[in-house]
C-alpha cells in the first residue's frame, strides 16, 4: 500500500508538530526489523565531531551515533533522554541531572556523570572547541559529579537559554578526547546511538550500522529496542537532479534538499512520499559588514536591502517552494518570532536610487554600476564552497542581477575554500556573508549579534552597537519569557528595520522524499531537521 503524501506547509508543519512525537507521514503496517537503507544527502561534513559541526544539513546523518541528556517535545518542552530528570535552582544558577544507570557508548565505555563532566571541562578549552568555547559554555561556572549518576553545572550567572544547549549537546565517549581523530571525527569518536559510524568514504558516502545493545530512546520515539535497519549509508550526490534521479530509478531509497523543480516528481506520485518541515533559527540571509567597504554606510546598507525584491526572486529560483524570511528567527517558534516586522521593509528601488544619491554614489561607470571617487559600488560576498546547497548559489546570482537593475549596486559574489573562508573571517575582509543556523531558545541570535568576541561566533555583520548587547544579555539573565520576547522584538527592528545589519532571505526547511516502501521517516520534533534512521524500517 503506498504511503500516503504529506506536503507540511509552515501553517501545518506547526499543527502537525502539536499533535505528533514528530512530524512523519501515517504508518498502517506493523514495522518489520532487518534491511539496508541507501539515502541520498545534499551536503558531506566538514567534521564528524558532532560537537564541531557547524553544518546543520550533516545533523542528519551524525544524530544516529550521537545523543544527548535530554529531547525536545513538538512544542518545545523537555523528556529524558540520557538522563532520567532534572531541576533547576531556585536561584536559576544550579541546573542538575540525574542520568540513566543502563547506557554505554558503543566503545564499551559506560555513561557516567566523569563522562559529562569530560565533554564540556574539553568545550570550555579553546585548544579543542575553538569558538565554541566563547559561546554557552562559557557560562559554566563549574560542572561537578555528584555521585556516579549525577552531575551539576553551576553558572556565573543566571542564563535563560541554558536548558537548551546543555540539553541538546551531543554527548562523546571520554576517550574521544584522546584520539587523533577527535576533531576530524571517526569511528574511534564513540557515541551512544542507535547506530555505530562503521565506514568514511570521503567524496562518496557515510556508512552505520545498528547497534545491537541499543535500548534507551527517548518516549518520544516510535519505539524501543535497537533500530529497525541493520545499516544505513549516506550518499554524496550535491546536485538536486541528480539525487532525484538517483531515488526514481532506484539507485537510492531516500533523498534530501529537493529543489524547487524537482519537487513535482514526488508531490503528487504514489509511488514516492513527500514530506517538508520549516527549521528553527536564524534565516537564510545576507549579513552586511559595518566595519569593511561601502556597507559601512548605513545608506548603502539600506539600498540594497530596497533594490532586492525578495519574493519575485524567490519565486523564480524555487518555484513556489521556500517560504520568505522576515526577521532575526524562524516563525515557528512564536516565543521569539515578533511577526509585526513583516512588511516593515521590502523592495522599493526609487528609494534605492535615492539613498545611493544622498550618499555621493552618483556616478556610473560604462558597465552601469554607481561610482564614486573613481571606485565602483562593489560590496563582496564571501561564500564557503563547501556551505552551497538548496541552490544557494543561483540565489545569489539573482540577488546580484536585482542589485545591479534596480540600482547599479556590484554584487560581487566570490566562491572560496574553507580554508580562504577561514582566512577572510578572521581578517574581516568581505563585505558581506550569507548564512543560516538551526540553534533554539535564542542561542543563534546570539550568535550573529553578540560582539565577537563576547560569544558572536557568527556576527558576520560586526555589529556592535551597545543596545545589541543591552539586549541580548537582558534577555539571557531573565527567566520571564515575556519580557525575553519583548528584549528580542526590539533588537529585531532594531537590527534589520533601523540599521540593516542583515536581509533576511528565506526561512530554511528540509525536504525528504522516498520510495513508497520506507516507513518511519520524520523530522525532529521542534527543531524539524530530518530525524535519524532509528525509527525507519523497509516494508519489503
Amino acid at each position: 500500500m503506498p504511503i500516503r503524501r504529506q506536503f507540511l506547509t509552515v501553517t501545518a508543519a506547526v499543527l502537525a508538530a502539536s499533535m505528533l512525537p514528530g512530524l512523519s507521514i501515517a504508518e498502517d503496517a506493523k514495522p518489520v526489523s532487518g534491511g539496508k537503507l541507501a539515502w541520498g544527502v545534499e551536503t558531506e561534513p566538514a567534521t564528524l565531531n558532532p560537537q564541531l559541526n557547524g553544518q546543520d544539513k550533516t545533523k542528519l546523518l551524525l544524530r544516529n551515533a550521537y545523543e544527548s541528556l535530554l529531547a525536545r517535545t513538538a512544542k518545545g518542552g523537555y523528556v529524558p533522554w540520557l538522563a532520567t530528570e532534572y531541576k533547576i535552582s531556585e536561584d536559576g544558577k544550579t541546573y542538575t541531572f540525574k542520568l540513566r544507570n543502563d547506557v554505554s557508548f558503543t566503545d564499551g565505555q559506560k555513561l557516567n556523570a566523569e563522562a559529562i563532566v569530560t565533554n564540556f571541562t574539553k568545550l570550555k578549552d579553546a585548544a579543542y572547541s575553538g569558538s565554541v568555547s566563547a559561546g554557552p559554555v562559557s557560562r559554566i561556572e563549574e560542572v561537578k559529579a555528584v555521585g556516579d549518576d549525577t552531575v551539576s553545572f553551576t553558572l556565573k550567572q543566571v542564563y535563560a537559554p541554558f536548558l537548551d544547549y546543555v540539553a541538546s549537546l551531543e554527548i562523546l565517549s571520554p576517550s574521544a578526547f584522546a584520539s587523533s581523530q577527535l576533531k576530524s571525527g571517526g569511528p574511534e569518536i564513540a557515541g551512544t546511538g542507535p547506530f555505530i559510524l562503521k565506514r568514511y568514504a570521503k567524496g562518496q558516502e557515510i556508512q552505520f550500522a545498528k547497534n545491537p545493545s541499543y535500548n534507551w530512546a527517548p518516549k518520544i520515539a516510535a519505539h524501543q529496542g535497537p533500530a529497525y535497519l541493520d545499516e544505513v549509508t549516506y550518499r554524496f550526490l550535491p546536485e538536486s537532479s541528480v539525487r532525484a534521479g538517483a531515488l526514481t530509478s532506484g539507485q537510492v531509497d531516500v533523498i534530501e534538499g529537493i529543489s524547487g523543480n524537482d519537487a513535482a516528481l514526488f508531490k503528487e506520485n504514489a509511488d514516492f512520499s513527500y514530506q517538508t518541515a520549516l527549521n528553527t533559527g536564524t534565516p537564510y540571509s545576507l549579513f552586511l559588514k559595518v566595519t569593511w567597504g561601502p556597507t559601512q554606510d548605513i545608506q548603502v546598507r539600506k539600498a540594497l536591502v530596497a533594490s532586492i525584491d525578495v519574493d519575485a526572486v524567490l519565486k523564480a529560483v524555487y518555484r513556489g517552494e521556500r517560504t520568505r524570511a522576515w526577521g532575526i528567527t524562524s516563525p515557528i517558534d512564536p516565543q521569539f518570532y515578533d511577526k509585526s516586522i513583516e512588511k516593515a521593509y521590502g523592495a522599493d528601488p526609487k528609494l534605492a536610487n535615492r539613498l545611493l544619491d544622498e550618499a555621493g554614489w552618483t556616478t556610473r561607470d560604462a558597465d552601469g554600476f554607481r561610482t564614486k571617487d573613481g571606485k565602483r559600488l562593489t560590496i563582496e560576498v564571501v561564500q564557503a564552497q563547501a556551505t552551497v546547497r538548496d541552490q544557494r548559489d543561483v540565489l545569489l546570482q539573482a540577488l546580484q542581477a536585482q542589485a545591479r537593475q534596480n540600482a547599479g549596486i556590484d554584487l560581487a559574489i566570490v566562491f572560496v575554500d574553507a580554508g580562504t573562508y577561514t582566512d577572510r573571517r578572521k581578517t574581516g575582509q568581505f563585505g558581506s556573508i550569507a548564512n543560516s543556523n538551526t540553534p533554539t531558545d535564542a542561542i543563534d541570535i546570539e550568535y550573529h549579534y553578540l560582539p565577537l568576541d563576547k560569544g558572536g561566533t557568527i556576527n558576520y555583520s560586526r555589529a556592535a552597537a551597545p543596545e545589541l548587547a543591552q539586549w541580548l544579555n537582558e534577555a539571557a539573565s531573565t527567566l520571564d519569557n515575556k519580557k525575553r520576547f519583548e528584549l528580542y522584538a526590539g533588537l529585531q527592528r532594531f537590527a534589520i528595520v533601523d540599521q540593516a545589519y542583515a536581509l533576511p532571505l528565506y526561512e530554511p526547511e528540509d525536504q525528504v522524499a522516498a520510495a513508497d516502501y520506507v516507513k518511519g521517516i520524520s523530522f525532529r520534533p521542534f527543531k524539524q531537521l530530518p530525524e535519524s534512521a532509528y525509527d525507519i524500517w523497509r516494508s519489503e
